[in-house]
């Protein structure tokens, strides 16, 4: 029977011979009247039908993006969601998007060179988030349309921006029989509702006449635009690493799908946008599950950082293996400090959940740097900052001018904003150490991590992806769909009214090259 569950190739025929259960993968179901004309058969009393991987999820969205699987590897800033993970995906049959977010400009153009020269014609994206940053947005979009980037994940968005909706509509235009074709496709991330609502409608009207006033888009885009969502595609973002709301996968996820279905009925949208599901994506079972409820397809972006593709350091690697689903909190978020907006990371191993809010507490009670009590500044010198107070407002000062000069100017004016971009940028670095691997700033590390780390290694406990070295992005990612597969028919069976033993069908992490025999090196 457990042979026949890992089998995903071949159905599962459960039956009835002369009162002892057998298990057949051939044969002929014969149902209603016809089956008492069969002496030699046997009752049916459950079955399960093939699955490979590859027919998971929505066969439209795989069509979309020229995929085998329906699965995306997170966009995880400051480039640790690499070129060479971007490209793994890519050559997996699935999409990566890399992680733009906090790099220079000048380092992006270098990485798309890199992308589209070691990609060539195979899918990836690049992502954008969101940062209120009107004239860095322009200027990173504006990058994208000038090397032909034709896919970006939009996370953290508050609200629609003009350069972001610039992206979408560039380039719409009519097939000769009247089909819209819009090569820019937007798949955005988000949580809450009323965000997926705007990105599931068509372009606002007064941002597509803004953008037509300032000639960014032609008039025959800007009629073409209200037949089209700014988004081709939707995540639903439940409980995961970064920037979260900590939302409940299985509440989240049925009411995107049901807003999704709404809004096109509204709209009469030529193509369906696809709703995926991102957060808690670490199992077999979770996957299992997101299809189950009607996911088109799935992210994972916490398992990925433990991968040796990531960009981000060896001892990071080691201690997201470490991880339990409940080593991780929230602290205040770099971005976004000001507005008390938080990240998910992990605790285990390093102080920086703590001294962030420990920051946040001084920010909010205190009007400017030099109004904090002596001790208090003797400890941001001493254990946060490894720096003088004004060594460290130079420092900061110098990454503002290049990043945002507009910030410098308000600082100068408003002290209090002064303090915020000194707190800002030890939140900034604390990132960079962990991703280079400073031991010596160790207590420091800031890393990005949801429960799915905690669950993933509670699951390979045991096996050969407890070893950070073993985990390569293909073999974890055909992992979790092969056990997706699994877990699907062996619920299918229970749900015939055949009760299984716990251990049948229990999915343990198997090797590469096992996997391709199981799918006749069909990957």
């Amino acid at each position: 029977m457990a042979a026949a569950m890992l089998n995903v190739l071949q159905p599962i025929y459960i039956v009835d011979v002369h009162g002892t259960p057998g298990v057949c993968r051939n044969g002929e179901v014969v149902m209603g009247d016809d089956a008492a004309s069969q002496p030699d058969g046997f009752p049916l009393i459950a079955f399960a039908p093939p699955l490979h991987p590859k027919n998971l999820g929505n066969a439209g969205f795989k069509k979309r993006y020229q995929l085998r699987y329906p699965y995306i590897s997170g966009a995880m800033a400051h480039g640790i969601a690499s070129v060479e993970l971007t490209k793994a995906a890519a050559l997996s049959g699935m999409m990566g998007f890399f992680g733009a977010a906090g790099l220079s400009l000048t380092h992006l153009e270098k990485t798309i060179f890199q992308l589209k020269k070691e990609l060539g014609d195979l899918p990836f994206g690049v992502n954008i988030v969101y940062s209120g940053n009107d004239a860095l947005e322009r200027a990173t979009i504006d990058l994208f349309m000038k090397h032909n980037i034709r896919r970006i994940s939009a996370a953290g968005y508050l609200k629609l921006t003009p350069s972001l909706l610039c992206f979408r509509i560039r380039g719409i235009h009519q097939n000769p029989d009247g089909k819209v074709i819009c090569p820019n496709k937007i798949i955005a991330k988000t949580s809450r509702l009323e965000i997926a609502r705007q990105f599931l409608s068509p372009p606002p009207e007064k941002m597509v006449r803004q953008l037509l006033d300032q000639k960014r888009i032609t008039i025959d885009e800007a009629r073409l635009s209200h037949l089209i969502p700014v988004a081709e595609d939707l995540t639903a973002e439940a409980d995961s690493g970064g920037h979260t709301d900590n939302r409940a996968a299985f509440s989240l996820l049925p009411s995107m799908l049901d807003l999704r279905d709404a809004l096109c009925h509204e709209f009469k949208y030529a193509a369906l946008p696809c709703i995926g599901l991102g957060g808690g994506i670490g199992t077999p079972l979770s996957v299992c599950a997101a299809f189950s409820m009607g996911a088109d397809y799935v992210l994972a972006g916490s398992v990925h950082q433990s991968c040796i593709e990531s960009g981000t350091s060896d001892i990071v690697r080691k201690m997201l293996a470490e991880a339990s689903q409940t080593d991780i909190t929230m602290a205040p978020s770099a971005n976004m400090f000001e507005r008390g907006i938080k990240v998910q990371v992990l605790k285990r191993g390093t102080l920086f959940a703590q001294r962030a809010a420990k920051l946040y507490e001084l920010y909010r009670a205190h009007d400017s740097i030099d109004h904090l009590p002596d001790d208090q500044k003797k400890d941001l010198e001493a254990n946060f900052f490894q720096n003088t107070l004004d060594e460290q407002w130079q420092s900061t000062r110098q990454f503002f001018e290049a990043y945002d000069p507009a910030q410098i100017e308000l600082a100068e004016k408003e002290p209090k904003r002064k303090m915020a971009l000194m707190f800002r940028s030890y939140l900034g670095q604390s990132s960079k150490w962990a991703i280079s691997g400073d031991l010596s700033r160790k207590k420091d590390f800031q890393i990005w991590c949801g429960p799915a780390m905690g669950a993933f290694n509670e699951w390979s406990r045991g096996s050969f992806l407890e070893t950070p070295a073993s985990r390569n992005f293909q073999t974890v990612a055909m992992n979790l769909l092969l056990g997706a597969c699994v877990a699907m028919r062996r619920q299918w069976l229970i749900s015939s009214g055949w009760n299984l033993l716990p251990h049948i069908g229990k999915f343990k992490p198997i090797e590469l090259q096992q996997i391709r025999m199981i799918l006749n090196n069909d990957l």
